[in-house]
């Protein structure tokens, strides 16, 4: 028992020693300091450029809205003599190559037509009113037609129109997808290009320095829609012309300074 005592006496005298020298320590000189390294940084000075791309090109492809309104005493009349006028409009357009997937009903409405007319009664009474009756209905179908070949455009306003269209909306020149997005990464490399350009003039003449690019905002635009009065579409061998349109491109560039 004594040996064993013997063998951890050493140590423990030693620990207690360390003990007491470091309460002694911190009675006499305070606490012991401790330092720890902490940097915090938030950047919040960017420093941003604008630029603009524009790609000007022909559309390829068009949406031609027509439609056919009948009316008669009754309901089923008025739809009969519409359905069969669409039916003749639309296997019109088949017949110059258009495909039925591209013949979409964007309106169908049906609307009863009043008759407001005064009812002359003896001079004892006043004259009034003969009451909001009902004197037939129109019936009103609207189809949206996509002419993905724009030099069918003329042809189809009169291929409606001759087979008993006589609602023309207007006609709206677009690109295909394909090309759309051919134009659109066109016109965003110039914008790109551009705007880097401009963040390098600017800096450098304002001594400023650019760190790495943090952010990239872009917003495109271009006109879609070519108006078209519905008188035009009654004429014979339309002329309407798919001009140009321009795609736009937009960016901004956010650069970190130092």
């Amino acid at each position: 028992m004594n040996s064993f005592f013997q063998q951890f006496k050493t140590p423990i005298v030693t620990i207690a020693f360390l003990f007491l020298t470091f309460f002694i320590y911190t009675k006499l000189a305070g606490p012991i300091p401790f330092f720890v390294n902490s940097v915090t940084t938030t950047k919040t000075d960017l420093f941003t450029a604008e630029g603009q791309g524009q790609v000007t090109a022909v559309p390829d492809s068009a949406t031609l809205y027509a439609g056919i309104t009948q009316t008669a005493l009754n309901v089923a009349d008025a739809k009969d003599k519409t359905n069969s006028l669409v039916n003749k409009v639309i296997s019109a357009l088949k017949a110059l190559g258009i495909a039925e997937k591209d013949i979409k009903t964007t309106n169908y409405s049906v609307t009863p037509n009043y008759n407001n007319n005064k009812e002359i009664v003896p001079m004892m009474y006043p004259i009034r009113d003969s009451g909001n009756n009902i004197t037939g209905y129109t019936v009103t179908q609207n189809l949206e037609v996509k002419v993905k070949d724009t030099s069918k455009i003329n042809k189809a306003i009169d291929t409606v129109t001759i087979s008993g269209a006589n609602l023309v909306g207007g006609v709206n020149f677009t690109f295909s997808d394909e090309m759309l997005e051919k134009l659109e990464n066109q016109a965003r490399k110039e914008a790109v290009t551009k705007a880097k350009k401009k963040a390098q003039s600017l800096a450098s003449a304002s001594g400023i320095h650019l760190g790495k690019i943090i952010n990239v905002v872009e917003n495109s635009s271009f006109p879609r829609i070519m108006p078209m009065a519905a008188g035009e579409a009654v004429l014979k061998d339309t002329q309407v012309t798919p001009g140009e349109n321009t795609v736009t491109i937009n960016v901004t560039i956010y650069y970190e300074t130092y």
